[in-house]
């Protein structure tokens, strides 16, 4: 039985989530009150769970695995028979292992940034801020080349965890204090992703401003 340890406003929980809900795999989600309760950095929680005090941690069976990252390459290469989002071609699994050192990047700037302003958690916002950009235009000029080849996704003929890796802390980027108008590419990949099938959401990645941007 998969357990999730789980908060809803996370974007790397909700990149599990994601997957996970598009493997058709049943699992329990074990709420973590990370704001403002700080759960993640309780003695039980660190002794316990994960001593790092980070989510999403996953527990299948006997085998525990924390990392957004590390969890969608075993979501994908146990569950996913049919390869697809997780091919077996080496150079597809070279990008996707390129871009999944991409999302890093975010976690980094964006969800800091994010954490900042929303959550309130100390850090040089505006150096997060900036890093950010420089991730995101990283992406948006990926993803225009891509369009230009006649590819709409990153490390393949179609959505990979590469993309689900990438695509929260993109989709959020507004709570991050970001603006996406001057990332055409990035904004219609965010759209693509939105409007795959079997789809589901996040607060605030379905918010308005993004509705009105790729208008």
């Amino acid at each position: 039985m998969i357990s999730l340890y789980d908060y809803e406003l996370s974007g790397n929980c909700y990149k599990v989530r994601l997957l996970l809900h598009w493997l058709g795999l049943e699992y329990t989600r074990i709420p973590v009150d990370f704001h403002p309760g700080r759960e993640h950095q309780s003695p039980a929680f660190l002794d316990t769970v994960n001593p790092l005090g980070q989510l999403p941690v996953l527990q299948d069976g006997d085998f525990r695995l924390r990392d957004a990252q590390a969890i969608l390459v075993y979501l994908a290469s146990q569950y996913d028979t049919d390869q697809y989002w997780y091919p077996s071609d080496a150079r597809v699994r070279g990008n996707i292992t390129l871009w999944l050192t991409v999302a890093e990047q975010l976690n980094h700037t964006a969800a800091a940034a994010r954490l900042q302003r929303s959550f309130g958690y100390a850090g040089d916002s505006a150096a997060c801020q900036q890093g950010a950009n420089a991730v995101l235009r990283q992406l948006d000029d990926q993803l225009a080349e891509q369009h230009f080849q006649g590819r709409h996704w990153l490390a393949a003929e179609h959505p990979t965890i590469a993309d689900i890796a990438c695509f929260p802390y993109s989709a959020l980027a507004g709570e991050a204090g970001l603006d996406l108008i001057g990332f055409p590419a990035l904004r219609q990949w965010i759209d693509a992703m939105r409007h795959q099938p079997g789809f589901i959401t996040m607060p605030g990645i379905l918010a308005v401003r993004f509705a009105k941007m790729l208008t």
